[in-house]
């Protein structure tokens, strides 16, 4: 499936596996149409021959030994004729069975490719929902945040401006006056706070739904992850091995293609706000997708467990199985094999 040079690809597999399903459970149909044709068939010629024999017995009874003679030559005639007629309609039924059993083989294939599709939309709109669920519990908690850190910065913005206000009416009181240039400069600073505010808030990113194009995916990557240090190694400013750009799947599994069961990778997916765990086992690949929708990295579907950043996730599931089923272990690191690294966009 893909694993050598002469392998097929897994698509095409698929392909040849739904068209041998739907030719077998058509054939299994024709089978069963023949029997009861045959049975048909058998029934309606057997019953013509006693009939017609019947009939023969019935007017050559009385006749002399010579005539009874003839009689049996008449009545093996009639069967040879019926005989023949008999094995031509065998064959015109075997030909429209067969020809209605490649019609069926083709409507079970087209049947079986439609829900194998239906599948896969579902799957992935599955993930996109379970994520958008998340998704949206972590802005709200970010909105309170943001809500509560703004209302603070004006409490102390007016705290600070009343404060300025109050020094001046001392000083006045004292016999020293405010000039014009100092009044200006005051009023300034009062205003200066509530401004700043005004000027952030209009460049704050906002994230959408989920991700619709590249130019979005990297600008949600350089707001969101690389101030988590997402693709960083621990403790340091150098980019981790196993981190990839924005890569396919196919691209991946030709990276890992001649690697050792255990070597893994992570890209920044297309699909959802987060990552896909490329990962090489001994049959093949999997892919695992990682949600960074809200404050923690977590597998989707597979492993309940939290992480505060990118590289606990890895690094914990050097020691821990990612599922019981497979016991998938990230032993071995994929690296880059471009020149610039397919990163670089993220990064630039």
């Amino acid at each position: 499936m893909g694993e050598g040079p002469g392998d097929k690809p897994y698509e095409q597999i698929s392909e040849e596996l739904i068209a041998e399903r739907a030719r077998q459970q058509a054939q299994r149909e024709a089978e069963e149409l023949w029997r009861q044709k045959e049975a048909e068939i058998t029934k309606k010629f057997r019953d013509a021959m006693a009939q017609e024999k019947a009939r023969i017995v019935a007017e050559k009874w009385k006749i002399e030994t010579e005539d009874r003679k003839a009689a049996k030559l008449e009545e093996e005639k009639i069967q040879e004729e019926l005989k023949k007629r008999e094995e031509e309609e065998r064959q015109k039924g075997e030909e429209q069975i067969r020809q209605q059993e490649e019609i069926r083989a083709k409507e079970l294939y087209l049947s079986l490719k439609q829900a194998q599709q239906h599948s896969q939309h579902s799957d992935d709109d599955q993930e996109w929902e379970e994520q958008l669920r998340r998704s949206k519990a972590a802005d709200e908690e970010r909105s309170h945040k943001a809500r509560r850190a703004r209302d603070e910065y004006r409490r102390q913005s007016l705290r600070a401006i009343q404060k300025g206000r109050v020094a001046g009416l001392s000083n006045l009181f004292q016999g020293t006056s405010l000039n014009n240039d100092q009044e200006i400069k005051l009023n300034n600073n009062s205003s200066s706070p509530l401004l700043s505010l005004s000027a952030a808030s209009s460049n704050i990113w906002e994230r959408p739904s989920r991700p619709f194009s590249r130019d979005v995916i990297i600008r949600w990557f350089k707001e969101e992850q690389i101030p988590r240090r997402a693709g960083f190694e621990r403790n340091t400013n150098r980019i981790a091995q196993w981190f990839h750009g924005i890569i396919s799947r196919q691209e991946a599994e030709e990276l890992l293609m001649n690697k050792s069961e255990g070597t893994f990778l992570v890209r920044v997916s297309e699909k959802i706000w987060g990552y896909a765990l490329s990962y090489r086992q001994q049959s093949g690949f999997k892919h695992f997708l990682v949600d960074a929708s809200g404050d923690f990295y977590s597998f989707l579907g597979v492993d309940p467990n939290r992480h505060a950043t990118l590289t606990d996730l890895i690094d914990f599931h050097k020691e821990e199985i990612i599922t019981s089923s497979g016991g998938e272990l990230l032993l071995e690191p994929c690296g880059q094999q471009k020149n610039p690294p397919d990163y670089s966009p993220l990064f630039e």
